[in-house]
Formats: structure tokens, sequence, C-alpha cells
């Protein structure tokens, strides 16, 4: 077999299936690594923290998500023959540096708040205690994981807490780019939401999938009875049915007629949802159809949502709001140095950045949040190995040690986090209008801190 890697005769490490993530990356991560290995810092034991400066403009706090895709990447950060080959050919780093990438392996620790967590800024979402040279790589890949599945829990938490307990399906799948779509629905069922209509979220997540038909189904047969009847023979009369194609009160006579009166829902997709829900609940009572529920979708966003509290809503369908930057912005995670030492055996020093709004606070940080009662109040910053404050909950947990993966809830355990999560927050966090975050994050020697220092 010819060798990839020309004369360098080298061979990448093999990692765990599936392909490598060590491309998932800026070009500058590399030329920093390269001109570390000749510096002779790449070596040196390093702290990095990922956080976020503050809220998206409005937003009263965020979900974290994305941790369980965020540690598969830094498993699968290898750099294979292929990914050798192209370093070489495009001339990326030198042959020294080649070599050391050829035995890449983190081998670090990592902590991380657990997925579903309540995320405030300045908390470090994850930390991670390496090299340099093992920690910096894997700067842009954790930021892209992170950033996109928060956006969308953080959208998609509200749109719950707006449901008010009514099932919410996510139909974002034609919005976002394929595979996007798939991981946008993993971090809104982190969130809350009861299924997806992506058949691969439900294949590799185990999230329930929800669908029946379009408007094309309908509008491909003579008329909407034909179509409706031919759902009902191929999907029993537990289906949904789409009744706005033509005339939704026609519609709904028509899907009474195929169905019979034991019809599972039906469902609107256009107008105002409030009167749509209310002339559709009516008339499905006068045919006998009072089990039949009503799915409301199109263009919905928790606004919409909200607003259509004390109607015989019974589903929620929301797509383009959960997934995209109109209804889940970014959520402005950075990763930064906090920590270095001077060789390889030196004690960490605290490092920062100045330089105003992008300035950063150094040292090695710990979190904790505090309760009056059941009720969480803010969150208070600790140096790390330090004690939290009484009356407080550490939120940090390892989720890597020494470069072996320590942390792998299933989904079930993450959704059942996030859910204590959000019940600690306090009501006004919950609340949709723009407001400053529910939970303050302070530093420990600017609060009572119970006597910790």
């Amino acid at each position: 077999m010819t060798d990839p890697t020309g004369s360098l005769g080298l061979t990448g490490l093999t990692g765990p299936p599936g392909p490598t993530t060590a491309l998932h990356t800026d070009r500058y991560e590399l030329t920093m690594l390269d001109a570390a290995h000749g510096g002779g810092t790449i070596d040196r034991p390093c702290v990095f923290e990922l956080f976020g400066r503050r809220l998206p403009e409005g937003r009263r706090y965020a979900v974290a998500a994305g941790l369980d895709r965020a540690l598969d990447a830094i498993e699968r950060f290898r750099f294979d023959d292929d990914t050798l080959a192209a370093l070489q050919r495009d001339r990326i780093v030198r042959e020294p540096t080649l070599a050391w990438l050829a035995g890449y392996r983190f081998e670090g620790d990592v902590w991380a708040l657990p997925e579903g967590e309540i995320a405030n800024p300045n908390v470090p979402v994850l930390t991670v205690h390496a090299t340099f040279g093992e920690a910096v790589l894997l700067e842009t890949v954790l930021l892209s994981t992170l950033n996109h599945d928060t956006a969308v829990a953080s959208a998609a938490a509200r749109m719950v807490a707006a449901a008010d307990g009514r099932m919410l399906l996510e139909f974002g799948s034609r919005r976002a780019h394929e595979a996007a779509a798939v991981h946008a629905a993993r971090a809104a069922y982190v969130a809350g939401f009861d299924a997806t209509s992506n058949l691969e979220a439900g294949r590799r997540y185990g999230i329930p999938t929800a669908g029946t038909s379009a408007h094309a189904f309908t509008m491909v047969h003579d008329d909407e009875l034909m179509a409706f009847r031919a759902q009902v023979a191929a999907l029993g009369v537990g289906t949904t049915l789409l009744v706005d194609t033509y005339d939704v009160r026609q519609g709904l006579r028509n899907a009474v007629a195929a169905a019979g009166p034991d019809l599972a829902a039906v469902r609107i997709d256009c107008g105002d949802p409030v009167a749509e829900a209310h002339h559709a609940r009516a008339l499905l009572d006068e045919l006998g159809a009072p089990g039949t529920r009503i799915v409301v979708s199109g263009d919905l966003d928790e606004h919409r949502i909200a607003a259509c509290r004390g109607a015989p809503i019974d589903v929620f369908g929301a797509g383009t709001a959960v997934v995209t930057g109109s209804g889940s912005p970014t959520a402005g995670f950075v990763y930064k140095l906090v920590a270095r030492a001077r060789s390889p055996y030196g004690d960490l020093e605290p490092v920062a950045k100045a330089g105003g709004a992008k300035a950063t606070v150094g040292g090695w940080k710990a979190a904790a949040r505090r309760f009056d009662g059941d009720t969480a109040t803010h969150d208070v910053l600790h140096p790390w190995g330090t004690p939290p404050p009484t009356s407080s909950r550490p939120l940090q947990i390892p989720v890597v040690a020494r470069g072996e993966r320590i942390h792998r809830p299933d989904l079930d355990a993450v959704r059942d986090h996030h859910r204590r999560a959000i019940a600690e927050l306090p009501p006004t966090a919950l609340a949709l209008d723009p407001g400053q975050p529910a939970l303050p994050t302070v530093p420990l020697e600017a609060h009572d801190a119970g006597g910790v220092r």
C-alpha cells in the first residue's frame, strides 16, 4: 500500500468507530500548534474554559446541550493517514508537528455542566485541563457543537414553558442543514419536546418520531375525502389528518366521515391558531368526535404558542423557530485559556486577556448554584479546588479523566436532569418578555460565601 504521507512514513492512531473529527477545526488551531511545537510550549499544562459572556438579547436563561456529542468528538479526534496526508499536502504544519499529530490522543481531564443544566454568563460550561497542544486543538469542534445545541435547546425550552404541558413536536428538518437537523432534533428533545419528524434522529438517538402527510398527498387525489380514506386505510383511525388544504370546515367534516368519531387527531397548518382551534373543537364535538385532538403548526414560536393559552389545542408543531437563528440565536460561547504552567511540571498560574468587552477573568474556576429554599437565586464562581459556598449545589461534574470518557448518561437521564434544573428557577425566569438573567453570576469574593475563602 502506498504511504499517503510520503517520505514521513507516518501512521495515525486509530480511534473509535466513525469519521475522525480532527479537521472539524479552523486552520489557526493547527498553525498555533505548529508554532508552539517549535517554540517549546506545546507540553505546558493549561486550563481552558468554555463559557458565554452574556445571554442572547432578551433571554433570561440558557440550556446547556451538546455535551454527549462534544465528548464523542473528543474521542474521535484522531489524525488518521488521510488527515495527515491532507495536512502535509496543503503545508498546514511542518513535518515535526505532523509526526506529533500522528500520535495525538487526548489524555487530559474535562469537567462540564451536565447536559440540560441551566447555563449562565461566565459560568464554565466545559473546562479542559491538559497540555496546550492537546487542549488548543479542541477549541473549534467544542464550540461549534455546544454553541449549536445550546442555542436550539434554549429556544426549545422557552416553547416548552409556553406550551404549559401540552405536547410539542419538532418539525424543523427542512429548515436546517441535513446534519444539523438531526442534532437540533436531539437538542429540542433534551429541552422537553415530545417527538421529532426526523427519522435519522429517531434511529440514532431513540427519539419518538411523528408525522403522517402533507398537503401534496391531499392534492394528488381527486378530492379530499378520497385522500383521507386512503390515509385511514393505510394508517388506521389513530392517524392525524391534515384538514386545511382547501377549506378547514369541510376538511373537518371529511376527516370524520373518513375515519369516524374515533379519529385520533386533525392538524391545522394555517390561519390564526386560536380562532381555528375554537372553530375546530366546536365542529368536532358537533360531529360526535369529542376525543379527536387538535394539532396546530405553521411558523410557531414561543410567543405564538403562549398566545394560544386557553385555546383547545392539544399539540403544537414547531420548526423554523427551533432550529434557525431567528428563534435560536447562538449561545455565544468562547473557549479561553485561563491558566498555564511555565514548564511541563510547573504550577498553574492565572492568565487573562485584557481588552474591554472581550477581557477575560484568569484562573481556574468552579461554579455553584445558591438557593433560597428550593429556589435558585444566583451562581457563584470560586477558585478551583476550594469548597463551594454554603446552601449551594456544585455545577460541574467530571466527564473525561486522563483521556478516558467517564460520563455516558442516556437521553432519558439528560431530560430528567433538565426538568429538575428548570424546576429550580424562580418563576420570573420563565417569562418570555426580555429581561435580565434569572440567575446572576457573581465571584465568590463579592458574595457572602459562608466563611469560605
